[in-house]
């Protein structure tokens, strides 16, 4: 009697997806998830800039160094500039120009007097910060017609657009154009010759060519001069470039002035014994016997 020979049963395997299932699967997710990333690509691509032919500007200086000897009483620096024209820009097209000069910054302090009790005594204060020791505006014609005044209270273009930061108790501002303080400090600077603003300074030779002297007074502060001339039109602001120039001394009062700085107590003492021997000598030869 035989037995039957015993069947082999194989481990159940794992169970596989149905290749529609898995398909249909992908497909829902890749439309799930296409839209938010088309989405998020748009918004944080920024839109391309307006191109605008804005052309180039080359600046010459009639020199680059201003300097002051003791017979110094001022001078004047010609300022050329040639606007070249990208193609496509009318040959008619008209251009408007600002330079403003601006010398080395320094501190100011500026004064309010009023009478009391019969004298004149100052009772309030407001001191300048890093403002232009000197500062000229040149145009070839009011920059208010220029542009609109937001433009040009950025661009600092003119007199009065020009930022002077104060020190307002704890505070540092520009506060506004008509303040009493900003304009004693206009006025006691154009005074002295060291803020300019000329609305006709500016000369157009050529329909891009122009010329603009600048000048220098006989009490110009020592130090780097930076000229930055912008050119306007249509309203708009087209090309911003900068030039500088230097005004030094030489000779006797270069040295003079470079020991004062570098030795400062040595010039303090040599300024002390040369008075003292210029009274010892006028004492021998005004004396009465």
């Amino acid at each position: 009697m035989t037995r039957p020979a015993p069947r082999r049963h194989s481990p159940p395997g794992p169970r596989r997806r149905s290749p529609p299932l898995a398909l249909l699967a992908a497909l829902a997710a890749l439309l799930l998830a296409a839209p938010p990333a088309r989405a998020q690509q748009a918004e944080t691509t920024p839109e391309a800039p307006a191109t605008t032919s804005a052309g180039h500007l080359v600046l010459s200086l009639s020199k680059a160094r201003v300097t002051i000897a003791s017979s110094f009483s001022g001078d004047s620096v010609v300022l050329f500039g040639v606007i070249e024209p990208t193609a496509g820009d009318g040959a008619t097209q008209t251009y408007d120009v600002v330079a403003t000069v601006r010398g080395p910054n320094e501190s100011f302090v500026t004064w309010r007097k009023e009478r009391r009790l019969g004298m004149w005594v100052n009772v309030d204060s407001r001191s300048f910060l890093a403002a232009p020791s000197y500062l000229a505006v040149l145009s070839n014609r009011p920059p208010a017609t220029m542009a609109d005044l937001g433009l040009l209270r950025r661009e600092q273009a003119g007199l009065a657009q020009n930022r002077l930061l104060q020190r307002v108790g704890a505070d540092y501002a520009d506060v506004v154009p008509d303040d009493p303080f900003r304009q004693a400090f206009l006025r006691v600077k154009q005074s002295q010759g060291l803020y300019v603003e000329r609305t006709d300074a500016v000369e157009f030779i050529a329909p891009r060519v122009f010329q603009a002297a600048i000048p220098i007074p006989g009490i110009a502060p020592i130090g780097t001069y930076t000229v930055d001339v912008k050119v306007f039109a249509d309203r708009a602001l087209l090309i911003d470039r900068s030039v500088s120039f230097e005004v030094a001394k030489i000779d006797f009062e270069q040295a003079v002035a470079t020991a004062a700085q570098q030795h400062a107590w040595l010039y303090g003492l040599a300024t002390a014994l040369g008075a003292l021997a210029v009274g010892f000598i006028a004492n021998l030869v005004f004396r009465r016997d």
